[in-house]
């Protein structure tokens, strides 16, 4: 009997590869499939028994409605503009801490709340509740602006508060004017229904949000760590309800921010020797440095989609997709590198697969016959939540790969921890349990800030900060966002009052409920 020649051994040994390779195909899709039918992460709490609290229900009547509205207008039309960490419009911080005063006064005489200024012009508030042992929480909001001019294009006088087809047009109607407002209305109202909270909280305003927050927010922190005080978690500005901004997903959806980017500000620079421009060497600062840039914009940083929070996101998001969307959100364990290469086709979403840099500033050359001696770039990078900022310069020094280039540090940090959102998360949850309430058809899901908030600040008094208030966005109002015609409608204003108030109330609960899946009943 003859041996099988070897042609017979290859051949056996393709179809043993092929078959393998098709068993691990057809495991690999009916997992997946599996996930993509059985994945739901929005299912939480919602079924449990929730502690029962006695809510005071906040029901807007007509001259609520007016008294509200003409609080939150003036406020609009205080410009408290921040134009940079040493130039604020101090007489509008002073005019905003005088209208705060008339329009809440209860908020003002309560014993139940204490009020301070912190570094002239924010406002700290603590709010006693009846049962000391529960830790506190916080809101946070600010006060100050960024600049706006009628002659970029407004539709409306950027500080008129003026109503256009039920919406208020102004700067710091989104940012961050109406939670500063919305907050305290809520307290006002709450308090003069004899509202008395069991679970202690703060309220801090910050005056200088818009240029980091060094003297308002940095000092409240530091006065309460003076007076040992630690917070159950914090709840700032940040993102908001998205409705028919995501496409292809059905119906809205709440992200709350569980994490913010890092920022940092990296200032390259080339010096050479000047000259005339009749007698130039072959390279010149500006061509060095131009060079140097090329590079950065070339090879971006690496892809790490799926290596921090919005996995969480793309997961939560999931189910209200259709196929084939839905099969790919389900399933980034094996489809995170397809998708991450999809997403940064575009800059918006680009952001949510790496560090992103951006070059935002060139200054070189002061005569068009002189070879300019010193040529000089700004780039602005938004660090990935799986970086860190030593390894983002540490990749920028080997891209650039030029020694005549001096790279420095301009100013930086870190990405923000990633708070809790899972079943024992007392602060996402009760977050997540307010928006439901009031709008049951929401999906929420946790969500990154690409951009950045005072709230880092806090991140040595509680594990837990939160970015979210509930301003409903449809296409196009994420542009408004620091750009021209910044507005909110009258009812999502109004909708805001509601939600703080309810917040308030749903903190007041001692603990979390079991999750439903964990209840055993005999």
């Amino acid at each position: 009997m003859t041996e099988p020649g070897p042609k017979f051994k290859v051949l056996k040994f393709l179809k043993l590869i092929i078959a393998s390779l098709f068993f691990t195909v057809l495991l690999l899709f009916t997992i997946a499939c599996i996930r993509t039918l059985s994945l739901d992460v929005n299912a939480g709490l919602q079924l449990a028994q929730w502690e029962k609290t006695k809510n005071i229900s906040l029901v807007i009547d007509r001259h609520q409605r007016e008294e509200l509205l003409s609080n939150f207008k003036e406020a609009i039309r205080i410009p408290t503009v921040s134009f940079s960490q040493t130039e604020s419009n101090i007489t509008a911080l002073l005019e905003f801490g005088k209208l705060l005063r008339k329009a809440f006064p209860t908020v003002f005489s309560s014993s139940l709340v204490h009020h301070e200024l912190v570094a002239n012009y924010s406002h700290l508030f603590w709010v006693q509740g009846s049962r000391p042992d529960l830790v506190p929480y916080m809101l946070l909001a600010h006060i100050d602006v960024v600049p706006a001019s009628e002659s970029d294009g407004w539709e409306a006088p950027p500080f008129s508060a003026k109503e256009i087809d039920g919406f208020i047009y102004g700067r710091g109607t989104i940012d961050d004017k109406s939670p500063v407002m919305g907050i305290l209305q809520a307290l006002e109202y709450l308090l003069r229904k004899g509202y008395a909270p069991r679970r202690g909280f703060y309220i801090g305003l910050g005056h200088d949000e818009e240029v980091s927050g060094f003297k308002g927010a940095v000092n409240i922190v530091r006065l309460l760590k003076q007076r040992g005080v630690r917070l159950l978690f914090v709840l700032d500005e940040g993102l908001a309800v998205l409705d028919g901004v995501i496409p292809g997903f059905e119906g809205p959806a709440a992200l709350i921010g569980v994490s913010e980017k890092g920022s940092a500000t990296v200032k390259l620079s080339v010096s050479t020797v000047p000259g005339h421009s009749s007698m130039p060497p072959s390279e010149s600062s500006i061509g060095i440095l131009a060079g140097a840039v090329k590079r950065l914009e070339e090879n971006p940083m690496p892809r790490l989609f799926g290596q921090g929070p919005e996995r969480g996101t793309f997961e939560h998001l999931a189910h209200k997709f259709r196929l084939p969307v839905k099969f790919v959100m389900s399933n980034l364990w094996l489809f995170s590198p397809l998708l991450s290469r999809v997403l940064e086709r575009k800059p918006d979403t680009n952001a949510f697969v790496r560090t992103t840099t951006a070059v935002t500033m060139f200054n070189a050359g002061v005569k068009v016959n002189v070879m300019p001696s010193l040529a000089e770039a700004y780039v602005n990078l938004r660090i990935h939540s799986a970086q860190s900022l030593q390894e983002v310069l540490d990749l920028i020094h080997s891209t650039v790969g030029d020694q005549r280039v001096k790279i420095e540090l301009i100013d930086g940090f870190d990405p923000l921890p990633v708070s809790s959102d899972d079943e024992k998360s007392f602060g996402f949850q009760i977050i997540k349990k307010t928006v439901l309430d009031m709008f049951p058809s929401v999906t929420v899901a946790p969500g990154i800030c690409i951009g950045n908030t005072d709230s880092r600040h806090f991140k040595d008094l509680t594990s837990d900060i939160y970015r979210f208030a509930p301003v409903w966005f449809k296409p196009g109002d994420p542009q408004r966002f620091h750009g021209i015609n910044e507005r909110i409608s009258k009812k999502n204003y109004e909708e805001l009052v509601v939600f703080y108030s309810s917040l308030f109330q749903n903190c007041d609960i001692q603990s979390l409920p079991e999750p439903h899946s964990s209840v055993h009943e005999l």
